[in-house]
């Protein structure tokens, strides 16, 4: 790593944050006495989720954080507490430690997750996860409220 401003290759870290996207080290450079900020990204192994049909998808957080907020889409749930379920589904995931999984194991663990939160986005979620045909299915799953 250089200076931006004088190409030296030495200076001195002068504050470190921790971030979402990694690390922030602030450094001085020791020749010329200016300051840079430098990001670290911690790299994740690509997972890939196999789908119902037998298709393969990289594991996009984007695409999981989607659904699961159409599901709590107008119910009273703070959106601090979606991400977190969200990161705690992503965490679980990785901590399976393997490159492939099936899309259901995912819904799984968002049903559960979802389930304990609200009901009502319980169900939204089930039913696009599950794949609901009919009402009758709708009224299977209603089944375990009353």
């Amino acid at each position: 790593m250089e200076c931006p401003y004088c190409s030296s290759t030495r200076f001195k870290v002068t504050n470190k944050r921790n971030s979402e996207e990694g690390i922030r080290r602030r450094r001085e450079c020791l020749k010329c006495g200016k300051r840079f900020t430098t990001q670290e990204k911690i790299e994740k192994d690509d997972i890939f989720v196999i789908k119902k049909d037998g298709r393969r998808e990289q594991f996009l957080r984007e695409k999981l954080q989607n659904g699961i907020y159409r599901a709590f889409e107008k119910r009273p749930v703070a959106k601090d507490k979606i991400d977190k379920i969200v990161q705690e589904i992503e965490e679980q995931i990785r901590k399976m430690g393997k490159k492939e999984v099936k899309s259901s194991t995912i819904g799984e663990i968002a049903i559960k997750k979802i389930k304990k939160i609200d009901n009502i986005a319980y169900i939204r979620f089930a039913s696009v996860y599950r794949d609901f045909q009919d009402i009758k299915d709708f009224k299977e799953e209603l089944r375990i409220f009353a």
